[in-house]
């Protein structure tokens, strides 16, 4: 009934942006700067860097030009984030959904008129975490203040500004430790950057950690810092389900991250202050647990209104069915889900396990919010589960 094409600033997107090009449909754009996608995209897809070269020449000029032979020639510059390369994805789109207004407003100033919405971006609400606990099972200080920072580090992620606000902070703070959750880019030497700062001891770079270790640093944080520039207008998964956890997180003053409430998110400008604000705010919360802890519940209070799973199905919905045509949005009332009885005593095997796999589908599909006009698919799937089964 409609096709959804999920575009992203990443390789795993390069099949989906060939497909988008002959057969258009609603593009959900999760980075506004999709330059890199497309660079490799001609490079690794395509086979002709030429036709990346081309393109920025005939879209920017000669300054668009230039900065596509630095890249070829492998000189990264922060200035293609001033060169999207997204104008393609757009004109194709049937329609589109971003999770930021800052997202939908520019794609609409490159082509007016586009019917467009914000939907939410679900995220799991996870369980309330344990400080207490998640400190003693990492072997982390039980009463020093923590810091973090989360996802992927490289330098646009302001890293060095928070580093050096941290060694500040420190010099009240002695014991404090700062965490950096996540795999770094080979572009950032991020281990000279700690030891040239002189804080090789209070530093712990974990690189890529699993799930269940990710969501253990999370809980233990009493600050985070998620910081962005340039950015390449997305907006954080990763950040959001920190204000699931109820963490006290501090965000560039940029893009996306400029439409989070003040009392959420404490926002740190860009420029000459940034390190300075960054040690205010640190100190500041660090000397009053009640301004930290309404942070933390505001945090997820607005995770748990705004960017539900539901409200994100129900966002989706709506925007189709406007540009479909369709009477009504397919997701209105919800599934009363029931389970399966036990098989009985003379069942097969296979009977068993068929029987077992309906009812756990139709649990797990009444918990993400499945409605009722999905049951005839629902069986079907259920169908075929046997069968394999």
């Amino acid at each position: 009934d409609a096709i959804i094409y999920h575009m992203g600033n990443s390789p795993a997107h390069s099949a989906f942006w060939e497909s988008l090009q002959s057969l258009p449909g609603v593009v959900v754009l999760h980075d506004y700067v999709l330059h890199h996608l497309m660079l490799w995209h001609a490079v690794n897809r395509r086979k002709d860097v030429r036709r990346y070269r081309r393109e920025m020449a005939e879209r920017y000029g000669a300054a668009g030009e230039a900065v596509a032979v630095q890249m070829e020639r492998g000189q990264l510059t922060d200035a293609v984030f001033d060169f999207p390369l997204v104008e393609g994805v757009i004109q194709q789109a049937t329609g589109l959904i971003g999770h930021s207004r800052y997202v939908v407003d520019r794609a609409q100033t490159v082509r007016p008129g586009l019917r467009a919405a914000v939907v939410p971006m679900g995220v799991p609400l996870p369980p309330t975490p344990d400080r207490a606990a998640a400190r003693s099972a990492l072997g982390l200080p039980a009463e020093a203040p923590i810091w973090a920072s989360f996802g992927h580090i490289n330098p646009y992620k302001r890293v060095e500004q928070a580093l050096r606000a941290f060694a500040r902070f420190r010099q009240d703070y002695p014991d404090a430790r700062y965490l950096l959750v996540g795999s770094v880019s080979a572009n950032y030497d991020v281990r000279s950057l700690v030891q040239r700062l002189g804080l090789s001891e209070a530093v712990q770079i974990t690189g890529y950690v699993p799930a269940a270790d990710f969501g253990q640093y999370v809980a233990a944080a009493d600050l985070c810092f998620n910081g962005r520039y340039p950015s390449a207008g997305e907006t954080s998964a990763s950040l959001l389900r920190l204000l699931g956890a109820g963490r006290t997180v501090l965000v560039s003053d940029i893009a996306t991250f400029s439409e989070l409430p003040d009392d959420v998110v404490a926002h740190v400008p860009l420029g000459a202050a940034e390190e300075g604000t960054i040690l205010a705010y640190a100190q500041r919360l660090a000397g009053d647990t009640t301004l930290r802890q309404a942070l933390e519940r505001n945090a997820r209070s607005y995770v748990a209104r705004e960017h539900t799973l539901a409200g994100a199905a129900a966002g989706y919905a709506r925007f189709l069915a406007e540009l479909h045509g369709w009477s009504s949005p397919p997701l209105t009332r919800p599934i009363l889900w029931e389970v399966e009885p036990a098989p009985e005593a003379g069942d097969t095997v296979e009977q068993k396990a068929g029987s077992v796999a309906g009812s756990a589908v139709g649990q797990r599909a009444a918990e993400i919010g499945l409605l009722e006009e999905d049951v005839r698919l629902l069986d079907r799937a259920g169908e075929r589960l046997r069968s394999l089964l």
